[in-house]
């Protein structure tokens, strides 16, 4: 089929590089014409893996097509998919702004039937005002129909989620763009749950927001673990091997960030409040998040006693493990926090130190260093902060020699807290 997505961030970018992928010709349209160009010289904006090959291999056949024009996206594909930002705002509720202007910039150049898709996470009653939105602003009274087919893609697994997901959600108003919904997801060989727009719509922020409840619960038994001296990370064994739970979102660590759970969950909650319900439990979801960050630097405290001049070695920059997004990441929130007190960074992550420095920029207090192993010089002590699978591979003998004080503070419990003291470290995790 011919595809249009609007927007070419995390989501845009690889639904339709994988759209491209079985075969399908897509056009991504952005505002943005240095990310045009970049796009179109074969270069990708963000770390994600397997994407570039993706791109670059479905550029040069054809199907991958990049440009500015939205008219030129909307004449020449029967499908658009609408995925632009849908930022956070201070009351907990998201800026539509994106969603409402690509839609009127649509309905500018509707000349035939088409099937409008939002993809971006939206709130409930979205597809009814992107309808009102192009019915207002359309030239004619073309024919369209507006679909909402949520997004689950994991960053740092998008590609793969993509390619293999565990479902596919299509929400109508009417029958007429099942069926090239349905020619569109064919290749991926996954359930379709096809329900009305208003149920597809609350699927998403109702799944990210049960997956934050998971996580803030190991978060709230590595208290009562530690508090009990038990290991979160047996408790959590036992209960995910049940499966009826899973042990999938079921690990304590400092919390979770990243550009949709904390965003997600807010907006559930304000969009819950507007229907009339106080929405606690998720609100004590958020409270748990926030106060494990609140923990963690008050163990760092508690052990460096003043943190003021102290240098401290920190792994990890990226919200979680293969990607380069510092959006809302717990690693950055705690540098910010140990900065605050005064505190002095040797800082490391594999792939998200450029993005980090628009957010920590290097200083006299802020030093970025090229080699894992080089983050432990002269440091009085070590946190992890992001759980990148290299980490575990650290030279834990260099680093007994190098640091000032062998402290480490491992907010992603990525060793064993008894061959850590055989090496001679003081060792402090999460809830073990």
């Amino acid at each position: 089929m011919k595809i249009t997505i609007i927007g070419t961030g995390y989501v845009g970018l690889v639904t339709g590089a994988c759209f491209a992928e079985v075969g399908h010709t897509v056009t991504c349209v952005d505002a943005d014409p240095k990310k045009v160009a970049l796009l179109q010289a074969g270069g990708i904006p963000i770390y994600e893996p397997g994407l570039d090959e993706v791109v670059r291999r479905n550029v040069a056949a054809g199907r991958l097509l990049f440009t500015q024009s939205t008219g030129e996206g909307v004449a020449n594909s029967e499908v658009i998919f609408i995925a632009v930002p849908t930022p956070p705002q201070p009351d907990g509720s998201v800026d539509m702004s994106y969603i409402e202007s690509v839609a009127r910039e649509v309905a500018g150049h509707l000349t035939a039937y088409r099937i409008i898709v939002d993809k971006s996470t939206v709130p409930v009653k979205t597809g009814e005002k992107v309808t009102e939105t192009i019915k207002r602003y359309r030239k004619t009274s073309v024919d369209f129909d507006v679909v909402s087919n949520p997004e689950f893609l994991r960053e740092g697994f998008a590609v793969e989620d993509l390619m293999k997901p565990d479902r596919v959600v299509i929400g109508v108003s009417s029958q007429r763009p099942v069926a090239a919904m349905k020619e569109i997801y064919s290749p991926f060989n996954a359930p379709i749950i096809v329900t009305d727009t208003n149920s597809a719509e609350l699927i998403k922020h109702a799944a990210n927001s049960f997956l934050a409840l998971k996580i803030s619960y190991a978060n709230a038994l590595s208290v009562i673990c530690e508090a009990a001296g038990a290991n979160v990370q047996e408790v959590t064994r036992g209960m995910g091997l049940d499966n009826r739970i899973g042990t999938r979102f079921l690990q304590a660590s400092l919390g979770f960030g990243g550009s949709c759970f904390p965003k997600d969950l807010s907006a559930f909650i304000h969009i819950s409040e507007e229907l009339g319900y106080d929405f606690q439990l998720l609100k004590e979801v958020q409270r748990i998040n926030a106060d494990q960050m609140a923990r963690f630097v008050k163990k760092i405290q508690d052990n460096l006693w003043v943190l003021r001049d102290k240098r401290i070695g920190v792994l990890g920059l990226a919200f979680k493990q293969n990607t380069d997004d510092v959006r809302t990441s717990p690693a950055i929130d705690l540098c910010q926090r140990l900065l605050k007190e005064g505190a002095k960074l040797r800082v490391y992550d594999p792939e998200a130190m450029e993005k980090a420095k628009a957010l920590l920029p290097a200083s006299d207090t802020v030093e970025y260093v090229a080699d894992m192993d080089a983050v432990t010089d002269g440091v009085d002590a070590l946190a992890i902060a992001t759980e990148w699978p290299q980490f575990t591979k650290l030279d834990l003998a260099r680093a007994r020699k190098s640091m000032r004080t062998p402290i480490i503070f491992d907010g992603r419990n990525l060793f064993d807290p008894a061959e850590m003291e055989k090496l001679g470290f003081i060792y402090k995790s999460i809830g073990r």
